[in-house]
């Protein structure tokens, strides 16, 4: 093959060596293995990705490098073998040494320096250093435009949401790479900064905007780095998704490659797909036939990560496909000229066989710790310091003690040392000489460990430090704040980590209500540091000083210290378009929302909700699949609904609905359920409707707290969780429209089948014996008095007005009472209902079962019993045995507390049906809504 062309080595004539020069693999492990090494020899391999996991050193790296280039050398190859690594700095560094290899900010980190030069600096000495162990491509910048930036993986990996700043700095890195010797790869065409998760989990992210958004926004890094000469592109393996364009994978879409980068974009390098391994696309199509696809849609080399057996099923695939006449001759050779233009700009036999290595590596170090040092010092930002807390020493006395407050978070992505270790873990236990190395780039207990010792090292009183998890502010958290006299607490990446925002936010509150010796009120000085993504409180006016390192690798942590300190004053700025005034997916439409007339808009409803349940994830069973338009209606005289609708008046069809109710007993307001037509969604029909219900809810005389989810009626107990990728987005939803779902309560409802063969389990009814009550079930209104005093010592939304209905409907509803033996007083009740009841109309789970079915409901135990798990299960074994005496074959639990001990009703015969999680504030909380 090419022996005609005069632009081609006559050696190129041999389909298997032009065949190898468009794949890219990696392998496992720190040494060439049998499989890398045959790939090389007998399938002409011409380039291999390293990551972490084959990376233990500089030395070893030079070492495996060479290696690498002496393989293909001695089989033959034309031209030295394209090496690539992803060295972006921050949490991704695949190579490691803390000798030789130094630390530098991330992108965003750069980008807050507000220094293009330093960004050009820091890049040109990141690839010197990876340069001299033998890397000729560097698998960067990161070209990201973070449009949907605080739900986005990616990050501080790169610059920020605005185009231009994304774009000048991604220019700047790019130069600095090329400049050092390497070939740069832009990452990740067209754009993982908008992504979206809709799916399961083989589901590829999917963008939706359209080509013209992506044009005016997230192309432009792109279109600037194409202009400035990069060298190749990375097409990434997310879906798009909008109008008059339905693309699975990018990378195998010729719309994306040929069209849009190769003839809108004009890009004339090499480039690389996606990996091909990766689950969604290797089991939707098969790596043979994506590879295939991959060629034929423009890209010039295929990724492969690490698997041999998808390799060889990748390489196999291709030859078929040109046997089979798939590609073109001409095809092929305008990737192999592409490949071998880029190979001659960065590397050589003499170049690759012989890396400079350790030698000029020690030649490097100096100034490029002073480089490392000065790059982490200029981006340290300081957000706000509202109260003049900082340094330090202007808040607290030589003896005060200070309170260092740090999450439990995995290690940094790609550091090759938390690679290591997870090995090792896997292994056995991890060399303690392997942790104390690696501090300078492990999150967690250990380097959060070290900056307490850096902070108590300057100082004469104590540092207290200690961590926090999903369990919240527990008592040793609460004693710690109390003996301190000022609270520091670290967050990395809050808003995917919920728990943190809920954790910061309660802390500061307790800080803000603290009083002194002599009972006046005295605000505990607070200092919040993200450590990863500034979006975490960067527009929470009420933390008053905040703090942004954009990373915690030790060296970033040494320069916060120096900042605490008042050693130099922070010159950091966010990045991008982050401000006070920006409101984040603010509606841009405003659609009429009428009040819900049932007699002009049941019907519609109707077809709503089964639209609604039709196109919910598959494989998964709506909370709609059994609800009508009645199904929302309660009648209750002691409870105030008021439903919308978004509909149009020419059709007469819903788009929209919402569902709220006052209950007057609790002074809850409540949003009962909130859905919109799947075919509308992202036209702001659901902000319309919620602004509405908000409006309504607040207009109620005592309205104390409002709340997502009702227990009543049973369709919707809070914000639905068990489906998937929507569970993200749902949160995210509502996160955005200012409810703080980081501060939610589990809800479930559970379902218990095959009650004609049902048993309690052994043991479980010589416990209920020891639970020291006396249990009862009584029917009608005359049992009112004392059951409705009980339930009064807790006061959930909708409580009252269940039990009132099963006592008015003595039929087909019981109560169980639990009381104690001494005095009589109930300690515990539970409502015991039938398919005949009132309760079972706004249950819609019970007509799903296709048989006879009873209920439990709303078990009420009194806080003074110790024994409150025994009790409970007493309460639900001694309904299980009533609705099974009654011929029933299933039984639901309507509404259960997620925290409460699920694994012992499910020892009981118990499945999880549903998940929620319902999510209550304080009224005051919404003082003003835009109008609909």
């Amino acid at each position: 093959m090419g022996s005609h062309d005069a632009t081609l080595d006559p050696v190129w004539a041999d389909n298997d060596r032009v065949l190898g020069q468009l794949f890219m693999m990696g392998f496992e492990g720190p040494s060439v293995t049998p499989q890398i090494r045959k790939l090389i020899q007998k399938h002409h391999l011409g380039s291999i990705l390293l990551t972490a996991k084959n990376l233990k050193s500089a030395e070893q790296t030079t070492q495996l490098v060479l290696e690498l280039q002496r393989c293909a050398y001695d089989a033959g190859h034309p031209v030295p073998l394209a090496i690539g690594l992803d060295q972006e700095n921050g949490g991704v560094n695949s190579l490691f040494d803390e000798i030789y290899i130094r630390q530098y900010p991330s992108a965003m980190g750069l980008a807050a320096t507000g220094s293009r030069e330093l960004a050009y600096e820091v890049a040109r000495a990141t690839a010197e250093e990876i340069s001299t162990c033998g890397i000729n491509l560097m698998m960067g910048p990161c070209l990201d435009v973070l449009t949907n930036a605080r739900n986005q993986p990616l990050g501080v990996r790169t610059t920020g949401d605005d185009p231009q700043e994304v774009s000048s700095y991604g220019v700047a890195s790019m130069k600095g790479y090329k400049d050092a010797g390497l070939a740069s790869m832009g990452k990740h065409f067209p754009s993982y900064g908008s992504l979206e998760f809709l799916g399961s989990a083989l589901d590829v992210p999917t963008i939706t905007e359209s080509l013209e958004s992506l044009s005016v926004n997230a192309l432009v890094p792109f279109r600037n780095a194409i202009r400035e000469g990069l060298d190749a592109m990375m097409v990434g393996g997310c879906a798009m998704s909008s109008a008059g364009l339905n693309v699975m994978h990018a990378c195998l879409s010729e719309q994306v490659v040929n069209d849009l980068l190769r003839n809108d974009l004009h890009f004339k390098g090499v480039v690389i797909s996606d990996c091909l391994e990766m689950e969604a696309l290797s089991h939707n199509i098969g790596v043979g036939g994506g590879t295939v696809m991959a060629i034929n849609a423009g890209c010039d080399v295929v990724l492969l990560c690490r698997s041999y057996v998808h390799q060889q099923e990748a390489i196999e695939g291709f030859k078929l496909g040109i046997e089979n006449g798939m590609m073109s001759e001409q095809r092929l050779k305008q990737s192999l000229k592409r490949v071998l233009d880029m190979k001659d700009k960065s590397t050589s036999w003499e170049k690759a066989l012989n890396p400079p290595g350790i030698s000029v590596l020690s030649n490097l170090q100096p100034s490029h710790t002073t480089l490392s040092t000065r790059a982490y010092n200029s981006s340290i930002t300081v957000v706000r310091d509202k109260n003049r807390l900082l340094p330090l020493t202007n808040i607290m006395e030589p003896e005060d003690e200070l309170l260092l407050l740090t999450p439990l978070v995995k290690p940094l992505v790609a550091s090759a040392a938390s690679r290591a270790l997870t090995e090792q873990a896997s292994c056995g236990s991890p060399d303690p000489a392997l942790w104390e190395r690696s501090a300078s780039v492990m999150s967690g207990e250990r380097v959060f460990r070290e900056l307490g010792r850096s902070l108590a090292r300057q100082r004469n009183g104590r540092v207290l430090h200690t961590s926090y998890t999903a369990n919240g502010v527990r008592p040793q958290h609460e004693n710690l704040i109390n003996r301190a006299s000022a609270v520091l607490i670290v967050t990395a990446d809050a808003n995917r980590n919920l728990y943190q925002h809920g954790f910061t936010k309660h802390v500061s509150m307790i800080c803000n209500m603290q009083y002194s010796s002599g009972g006046e009120k005295r605000e505990k000085p607070v200092i919040v540091v993200a450590v990863s993504s500034p979006y975490d409180f960067a527009m929470d006016q009420n933390i008053g000083t905040y703090i942004c390192t954009y990373d915690f690798t030790e060296t970033a942590l040494t320069s916060l210290v120096k900042v605490l300190y008042g050693e130099f004053t922070p010159a950091g700025a966010l990045p991008g378009t982050i401000s006070q005034s920006q409101k984040l997916n603010q509606s841009k439409q405003h659609w009429l929302v009428e009040a819900f007339n049932e007699e002009r808009d049941s019907n519609a409803l109707d077809v709503l909700i089964k639209a609604t349940a039709d196109g919910h994830t598959p494989g998964m069973r709506s909370e709609l699949s059994s609800a009508t338009s009645n199904s929302f209606i309660l009648r209750n005289p002691e409870i105030l609904e008021a439903h919308f609708v978004v509909r149009n008046s020419s059709t007469q069809a819903v788009y929209g609905f919402c569902s709220t109710y006052f209950f007057k007993a609790s002074g809850t307001g409540v949003i009962g359920a909130i859905f919109v037509d799947p075919g509308r969604r992202k036209l702001s029909i659901g902000h319309s409707l919620h602004n509405r219900a908000i409006r309504t809810l607040l207009q109620h005389e005592g309205v104390k707290r409002f709340q997502i989810g009702s227990r009543l009626p049973s369709i919707y107990l809070g914000i639905p969780t068990g489906h998937g990728g929507e569970r993200k987005r749902l949160r995210s939803w509502f996160a955005n429209l200012g409810w703080n779902t980081a501060l939610s309560r589990s809800v479930c409802s559970m379902i218990a089948r095959n009650l004609s063969t049902w048993s309690p389990p052994p043991g479980m009814a010589k416990s209920l014996q020891s639970a020291g009550a006396d249990f009862d079930l009584v029917y009608g209104w005359e049992y009112a008095s004392p059951v409705l005093d009980h339930i009064k010592t807790n006061n959930r939304q909708g409580l009252s007005a269940v039990y009132k209905m099963a006592l008015a409907d003595p039929s087909a509803c019981g109560i169980i009472r639990a009381k104690r033996p001494e005095d009589g007083a109930l300690v515990g009740t539970v409502v015991l209902y039938n398919q005949h009841s009132q309760l079972a109309e706004f249950v819609p789970g019970m007509k799903d079962t296709g048989e006879l079915t009873g209920g439990i409901s709303s078990p009420v135990i009194s806080p003074s019993v110790g024994e409150y798990s025994t009790l409970l299960q007493g309460l639900i074994l001694l309904g299980i045995r009533q609705i099974k005496q009654q011929g029933c074959g299933a039984c639901i639990l309507d509404h259960m507390d997620g925290d409460a001990d699920v694994d012992g009703f499910g020892a009981m015969g118990f499945s999880v049906a549903h998940t929620f999680e319902e999510v209550s504030c304080d009224a005051a909380t919404w003082t003003r809504v835009p109008p609909s």
